[in-house]
């Protein structure tokens, strides 16, 4: 039988429970910590460790467990609200969110584990600061069209101009980072043979999606909120619509999906049949994106570059 543990991570300290227990463990967030962690984890032989993705104060603890051999997955903390109110548990305290998160880790049918790493992190933060640097690029240049005040023009312009440069070293530094990591460095060649597939939008499936290559073609649609969910009871039988997953690897997928209707040739004749038998475009764009998704799943799990007939 498995053995399980959850652990509820704060700034300065996290409670970790080994599912079937009652004891709570309280540490502070420091190295002698998370050892002491390490040797209650190994002194009740836990399997797989299940924590929070807090936004960053999880880091250093799921690092430290991978690199010491554990399987260590990050739950949206939303799924366990959730299941601590069908458990019955309205109350939110640290001690109860560790409980919770151990009896979600021995409940959950999870998916194959992948790697949690320094680099990953590091590549997962330089994505992520180049999308917030595109962002307020974009919300200047919108401000930009209705100024006709010369001091505040310039003032935008100036940081138009500062927010290109500082995109441009974050991109250098998403470069560097991908090419000194060969795993990665492979993984983004063969993303980057599919027509329409560029380095922005290979790097963020690299760091966003690092079950590429690992999960089957439902998985990784599901994975991502892009695959059919049924809405049926008793005989009404309801559309099917997709969403959940990952929504904003879905909406950095969206433009590239375009693209590729435009430039794929496999691609675009989908996207051409699904018009034909009368769906909707943007029900043809998701399709298609699905359909990317898949082939890019496929072909890393392959280690295969774009061949249009394989396609």
């Amino acid at each position: 039988m498995k053995i399980y543990a959850g652990i509820d991570v704060a700034k300065k300290t996290f409670d970790l429970n080994i599912h079937g227990q009652k004891e709570v463990l309280h540490f502070d967030y420091n190295d002698a910590g998370i050892q002491h962690c390490i040797k209650r984890l190994t002194e009740n032989k836990v399997e797989r460790v299940a924590m929070e993705a807090t936004g960053g104060y999880e880091r250093d603890l799921a690092v430290a467990l991978h690199t010491e051999g554990w399987v260590v997955t990050l739950v949206n903390p939303k799924r366990i609200r959730d299941f601590s109110k069908s458990m019955g548990k309205l109350a939110k305290t640290d001690r109860i969110d560790a409980m919770m998160i151990a009896a979600f880790a021995s409940t959950c049918q999870w998916p194959k584990s992948t790697v949690i790493d320094a680099n990953a992190y590091r590549l997962k933060a330089l994505v992520a600061r180049r999308n917030q640097l595109i962002d307020l690029r974009t919300c200047e240049n919108n401000r930009r069209e209705h100024i006709a005040d010369d001091i505040i023009a310039r003032s935008i312009d100036t940081t138009i101009d500062m927010l290109e440069k500082e995109t441009g070293v974050i991109e250098k530094e998403i470069s560097d980072h991908i090419d000194g990591q060969p795993q990665l460095k492979e993984r983004t060649k063969i993303m980057e043979s599919v027509p329409g597939i560029g380095t922005t939008t290979a790097s963020m499936l690299v760091s966003e999606v690092p079950e590429l290559g690992i999960c089957n073609k439902r998985e990784i649609a599901a994975l991502i909120g892009v695959a059919p969910i049924n809405r049926d009871s008793g005989q009404f039988r309801g559309k099917r619509m997709t969403g959940g997953g990952r929504v904003h690897v879905r909406s950095r997928l969206f433009m590239p999906t375009l693209v590729t209707i435009r430039y794929n040739p496999k691609l675009k004749a989908f996207y051409q049949r699904l018009l034909a038998k009368g769906k909707s475009k943007m029900t043809a764009i998701v399709a298609v994106m699905r359909k990317l998704l898949v082939i890019l799943n496929t072909m890393i799990k392959k280690n295969q570059l774009w061949n249009e007939h394989l396609a």
